[in-house]
This record gives structure tokens, sequence and C-alpha cells, in this order.
């Protein structure tokens, strides 16, 4: 078996009011040393097979069809045995 972990993160450039909200409030409660918090989301997939190539496409099509919204999003992924 595998798993796959895919990290989905807000683009570089787009507005994160969760995380423009989430950094004026650290700041507020007297934590100045943060800079920026963005958020994100992360998606485990357990996959029951070996064959690492057809996992690893079958989670950029996941990810290009259904998972990501290319125009606000990125995305990265590890696969690794079970």
């Amino acid at each position: 078996m595998l798993t796959a972990i895919i990290r989905v993160s807000i683009r570089e450039g787009v507005l994160d009011p969760q995380g423009s909200v989430t950094t004026a409030t650290l700041k507020r409660m007297g934590i100045q040393t943060v800079k920026n918090v963005s958020f994100g989301r992360l998606i485990k997939i357990v996959f029951d097979t070996d064959d690492k190539k057809n996992a690893e496409s079958q989670v950029v099509e996941m990810c290009e069809k259904l998972l990501v919204n290319p125009v606000l999003e990125d995305y990265e992924y590890e696969i690794s045995e079970v």
C-alpha cells in the first residue's frame, strides 16, 4: 500500500483573508515576530497498490481535476509506502 500526502496552499499573490486576520490577531496578542500566516490544507490518500508510478499519476489527475483550484492554489505531494 502507498500513502499520498498532498499539501494545498494559497498561490503567492492571492489574498488569504483567514491568514490576514490571524496575523493581525497574533500581533494584537503581543506576538510581534509573526510576519505572515497562510492557511492551506493537507489531504491524505491511501492507495491499495504498490505501483508508485501509477499512484503518482492518479494524484496529479485528482489534484488537477478535483482537489485543487489552479487559479487560487498550488499543491505539492509526497508518496510513500505504508
